[in-house]
């Protein structure tokens, strides 16, 4: 469960099947790391605008229990603990 998952965002963008294998992967991980490809994104700040979108819209269709951190081009996502 400590281990960190791997994807990548590539030229399609965020689809419902990339949300169902992000929604697979936090079922044995708490914490995932995306890469966002050079073919989905632009160059220099314009690319950074994009990531942040990608997080904003990941984090809107995931639910609440998740929070994000943007470092570079890479989106790291993180899934809250359970509560009960």
């Amino acid at each position: 469960m400590g281990k960190i998952a791997f994807l990548q965002i590539g030229k399609k963008g965020i689809t419902d099947n990339f949300i169902g294998t992000l929604e697979n992967h936090f079922e044995k991980h708490r914490t995932i790391r995306i890469s966002v490809l050079k073919s989905a994104r632009g160059e220099g700040a314009e690319g950074k605008k994009i990531v942040k979108k990608f997080a904003d819209e990941i984090l809107k269709r995931l639910g609440q229990n998740y929070k994000s951190k943007i470092i570079g081009f890479v989106i790291i996502i993180r899934k809250f603990k359970k509560t009960f």
